[in-house]
């Protein structure tokens, strides 16, 4: 563990991994700070009035492993719509705690629909667009009194494309006066970071406990983004909420939240992550849950699903069988894992190796717990697996995907049957 990445945290306030203890808050069954696991959210972009697709999507999103799902309730008919989308969802037994994102007339729509207030188990409140004016104040504690109301945890999230102008506006005309002004880049991060603490201080002035308020701070800059979390969790120990926001398409979007987070992460900063991607047009909603996992199961802070070890290739692998027995084990691993989950307490926890050639293969497939070195360009048919580091069989001929398939799935019924186990 890099001891300097920890240098700011207190020894009280460093947790498991090296984590920053942060007050813990409930969101329905789940909990988000204390020392608890790093918890997953998405968010649909259906229109939550659209009662059927939005169902159909945080599903998906819940089946997937998002562990929150937030929906935007904009106007009336979406937040008419939340208490049945919170019916129907419970009715096919999907219990994901439902966030409610709230943007300008918040306060009404909790006000007016007081079962939406109900059947949300979180509000996300911005403290940019709340009110404005003399109305900021009022609309916001009308919301944190909806939350004491109900008895429900809050968002306070500051964004960098709706930041709270009068704040900012304050700081920078103090800038304006200093002996050294700092440049107006760090003042936007000053007001990021007292934009939700100052939020915060007037939430629990209200009477709303520090186990109901998660923060966040966010901003569509990777180093940005590390700059103004490091700030918060330095002066707070608040929960917090990490997403670098706008984050983009595809490659770009993925790259950018992973060397930002996965940054905040290793620091102990960070209680629940989202990965904001833009989906490609009738995209996979579920990749922004599934890249978050990757990244919490990369750095070694939680397993979600088997891991699979492969090689990139090279010269030596001009045969494409370990690409795709790698690709199929991997796809077999995936389709599997719901029901998996059920039958294989920490399956999850699974290492598997499917390696290309004799260079690194052995050794990687000794340190899987069950691996395969398939023959490179040039070397023996014969395709030697590993199990526990040591070797059991050598598989040759045109059945060797399938055979080290049938494997894979004996070891798992082995070493993860609970009910197996008992009966020995």
């Amino acid at each position: 563990m890099n001891e300097r990445a920890f240098s700011y945290l207190t020894p009280e306030r460093a947790g498991p991994l090296g984590r920053q203890l942060t007050v813990p808050v409930k969101v329905g069954h789940v909990t988000v700070g204390g020392g608890a696991p790093i918890v997953v959210q998405s968010m649909t972009n259906t229109d939550t009035a659209d009662i059927a697709a939005t169902v159909a999507q945080v599903a998906a999103l819940a089946r997937q492993g998002s562990e929150l799902v937030r929906i935007t309730v904009d106007r009336d008919e979406a937040a008419a719509a939340v208490p049945k989308i919170r019916e129907r969802l419970d009715r096919v037994g999907i219990d994901v705690p439902l966030v409610g994102d709230f943007h300008y007339i918040g306060h009404k729509l909790l006000a007016d629909h007081p079962a939406c207030a109900e059947a949300l188990a979180k509000y996300r409140i911005n403290p940019g667009n709340v009110g404005f004016k003399d109305k900021k104040d009022k609309q916001f504690s009308q919301i944190v009194e909806m939350a004491i109301r109900h008895g429900k945890p809050v968002r306070i999230g500051a964004n960098w494309g709706s930041l709270d102008q009068e704040l900012l506006t304050a700081l920078m005309d103090e800038n304006a006066r200093a002996v050294r002004p700092l440049d107006a880049r760090a003042i936007m991060r000053e007001a990021m970071v007292q934009s939700a603490l100052l939020s915060a201080e007037r939430a629990e002035e209200l009477g709303l406990g520090r186990e109901y308020i998660i923060l966040s701070a966010k901003v569509s800059g990777v180093q940005d983004l590390i700059t103004v979390y490091r700030m918060l969790a330095s002066r707070a120990n608040y929960a917090i909420h990490l997403g670098l926001t706008e984050a983009g398409m595809g490659t770009k979007g993925i790259v950018a939240s992973s060397a930002a987070l996965g940054i905040l992460l290793q620091e102990g900063i960070g209680d629940t992550i989202r990965f904001s991607l833009t989906p490609e047009p009738g995209g996979d909603r579920t990749l922004e849950v599934k890249t978050a996992q990757e990244l919490l199961q990369t750095m070694g802070f939680r397993a979600f699903v088997p891991l699979v070890a492969a090689c990139p290739g090279c010269g030596r692998t001009t045969s494409t069988v370990f690409q795709e027995l790698a690709r199929d084990i991997q796809d077999w691993i995936s389709s599997s894992m719901p029901e998996w989950k059920t039958v294989y307490p920490g399956v999850e926890n699974l290492n598997v190796a499917v390696m290309g050639c004799i260079v690194n293969g052995p050794g990687e497939s000794k340190h899987a717990d069950i691996g395969i070195s398939l023959p490179g360009t040039g070397e023996a048919p014969t395709a030697p697996v590993f199990v526990d580091g040591k070797k059991v069989t050598t598989l040759r001929g045109a059945g060797i995907a399938e055979e080290f398939k049938a494997m894979v799935a004996s070891y798992i019924e082995k070493r993860f049957n609970v009910a197996a186990g008992s009966s020995d």
